[in-house]
């Protein structure tokens, strides 16, 4: 099993650094801009967070917070790697809680985010855990 995990570790690092020399590459790219090109619209001293807040959609912020909270310098890196291919244009779509949330994953980021799963009862919704709790308080024996 410990032979299996550092297999990983060196998997995941590989990776990276394919992601990071990718980036580097793009960036020598870019650095060398035809004369037609008009500048960018944006600012260009935008916070790299703030440049990914505005692509994040459904529950991709409350993924981000919980990174941020649990792994502070890993999320920075990850957070102004993903404003670098914002800004090239290689990330243009909105990314969703979940697509965010795969990435720390992929890279070894084990984010952890509080689940509740609601049910329905009597026609509203409730918490698991509560209607489990009714249900042993209503049976009396258990």
């Amino acid at each position: 099993m410990s032979e299996e995990d550092s297999e990983l570790e060196r998997l995941k690092a590989k990776r990276l650094a394919e992601m990071q020399k990718n980036i580097s590459s793009r960036k020598e790219v870019e650095q060398t801009p035809e004369p037609s090109q008009e500048p960018s619209p944006e600012k260009p001293s935008e916070n790299p967070r703030d440049l990914l807040i505005k692509k994040l959609g459904f529950r991709g912020l409350e993924v981000l917070e919980n990174a941020e909270s649990q792994f502070p310098n890993e999320t920075k890196i990850i957070v102004d790697k993903l404003s670098e291919l914002i800004k090239i244009g290689e990330i243009n779509e909105i990314v969703d809680g979940g697509k965010l949330l795969t990435l720390f994953r992929s890279v070894g980021l084990n984010v952890r985010m509080a689940t509740k799963i609601n049910v329905e009862q009597d026609g509203k919704f409730v918490s698991l855990s509560d209607k489990l709790s009714n249900q042993s308080s209503d049976d009396g024996d258990t």
